[in-house]
């Protein structure tokens, strides 16, 4: 969707126009009919950046659509959902920012985070977990289910002498080492960082003593402790002329780290979104979160969705599997088909499992 969305924004605005104005017509014709108002037999899901904004800039064509979509009361006339990848906000935050833009009141349950299907994950809810990335962290985790959060911050304060890259920030003196602080049993990767090298340290760090990063281990455990991410894009793209670095590439970094001290991959629940290549018209490489809707009333979110949760043993720098392979079914089990060579991203081979609210 955010694909198909981003490329009739560039290439065909126009698009944008007839798509609104027939659904408009379909609502209304359905609005009239009987004399009485029923609910629609649709609604409009739409991804935020590229589609509808571009930094903060609102898209032309999409401004104008939406005053076909909205009533002379300024009420949706049809049930509209906002999807986002970012992650280092909050729902309201998120809302209030569209509608400051858009010109009309967006309400929190019209918005989905990149990590939202995560409150499907109830089997890691009651885990002590490591959180990051930045933003509102621990408020978006325990919205999300979670109970027993640490953050990479807190983790720094309790074990000082595990940062050591920054010469301004390592501790003057040796502390005393600490016995009594609680294992941590998952991490939970809600977004980019601000300190790539600290979160990127911290996180090895608990993955490779077992969730005591205060001790040490003759050998990493592997498995390793359940790690779950939330938006992989590798790039994505704002006011800048060329794409910016995504959650994905701190995940690249992460399993790169991973790899060269253990000699495994780094195994991880990913949600993830349709990824564009390095180059910036270059195809799509994977689409593996979906949505379900049901009607409701004009600008609900539905109440539940499905999320593709997908524990991805990646690898270096293989190709794009080719569009029919992008759309993997529930069922699927690894792929690594052949691509356009001059599209390098790592793969997705990957047990996916369908989750259903």
């Amino acid at each position: 969707m955010a694909a198909l969305g981003k490329a009739a924004a560039r290439w065909a605005p126009g698009l944008w126009r007839r798509a609104v104005r027939a659904a408009v017509w379909l609502g209304g014709r359905r609005f009239a009919s009987g004399g009485a108002q029923s609910p629609p037999t649709f609604g409009l899901l739409l991804d935020i950046d590229g589609v509808l904004v571009r930094g903060h800039q609102v898209i032309p064509a999409a401004q104008e659509a939406f005053r076909w979509l909205l009533d002379p009361q300024g009420q949706l006339r049809v049930p509209v959902v906002f999807v986002t990848n970012a992650g280092n906000i909050s729902q309201c935050t998120k809302a209030e920012e569209l509608s400051a833009q858009l010109g009309f009141q967006v309400e929190p349950d019209q918005v989905i985070l990149s990590h939202s299907p995560m409150k499907l994950f109830s089997q890691h809810h009651d885990r002590r977990m490591l959180v990051s990335g930045q933003g509102p962290l621990v408020e978006n985790a325990r919205a999300l289910g979670f109970k027993h959060l640490v953050t990479v911050d807190e983790l720094r304060a309790a074990f000082p002498v595990l940062d050591m890259v920054d010469l301004q920030r390592r501790p003057k003196t040796t502390p005393l080492p600490r016995n009594d602080f609680p294992a941590i049993e998952g991490v939970l990767l809600l977004g980019e960082p601000v300190r790539w090298e600290t979160s990127l340290q911290l996180i090895t760090d608990v993955l490779l003593s077992d969730g005591n990063p205060g001790t040490g281990l003759a050998t990493a455990p592997y498995p390793h402790l359940p790690v779950l991410a939330s938006n992989t894009d590798l790039l994505w793209m704002a006011e800048a002329k060329m794409p910016r670095f995504g959650h994905g590439t701190f995940l690249l970094c992460l399993e790169a780290i991973y790899r060269k001290l253990t000699g495994r991959e780094l195994h991880y629940t990913g949600l993830t979104a349709t990824t564009p290549c390095p180059t910036s018209t270059g195809p799509t490489c994977s689409t593996s979160t979906c949505r379900r809707s049901r009607r409701g009333r004009p600008g609900a979110v539905p109440p539940s969705w499905c999320a593709r949760a997908c524990t991805v043993p990646r690898h270096p720098a293989p190709p794009c599997p080719p569009r029919a392979a992008r759309g993997l079914h529930s069922t699927d089990t690894g792929t690594s088909a052949s691509g356009p060579s001059s599209c390098r991203q790592p793969t997705w081979s990957a047990t996916c499992t369908r989750l259903c609210g």
